[in-house]
């Protein structure tokens, strides 16, 4: 079974989180800088089989715009553009990186640690496809 692919994207660095190949596990992946996201995706998807990426779009909690929802809408244009075949959906990201903090937090890292991040926006990107995979099996 190909794997789904999700992508906390900002305007600094993005971070990516996978499926395992039955769809039933969320991994972080790895944090890249933003504007290598398209030379990653190409090699990524060569090596693996990926049948639907997933974006976050973030918004404030009345629905309008924040800073990065222009950033994130570029992006997935981008990767429109560039892999026509390929399923895409945007996802609704609010709170993760708050939960990813939280989640930090809870697993007892330590200070130093919770402050990369680098580590705070894969795991962002890994709670994001989590809670897309919950919704989809009900």
């Amino acid at each position: 079974m190909p794997r789904i692919l999700a992508i906390d994207y900002g305007g600094k660095r993005t971070g990516l989180a996978v499926t395992d190949p039955l769809q039933i596990i969320a991994t972080g992946l790895t944090t890249i800088e933003s504007r290598e996201l398209i030379p990653f995706l190409k090699k990524y998807l060569k090596a693996e089989t990926v049948e639907l990426i997933i974006i976050g779009l973030p918004k404030n909690w009345d629905e309008s715009d924040t800073h990065g929802t222009p950033l994130a809408e570029a992006a997935i244009k981008r990767i429109r553009k560039e892999f026509p075949e390929m399923p895409l959906k945007a996802v609704d990201e609010r709170n993760t990186s708050k939960m990813a903090k939280d989640a930090m937090l809870e697993m007892g890292m330590k200070k130093k640690d919770r402050r990369n991040k680098g580590l705070v926006d894969e795991i962002a990107a890994t709670i994001m496809l989590q809670e897309y995979l919950q919704s989809a099996t009900g």
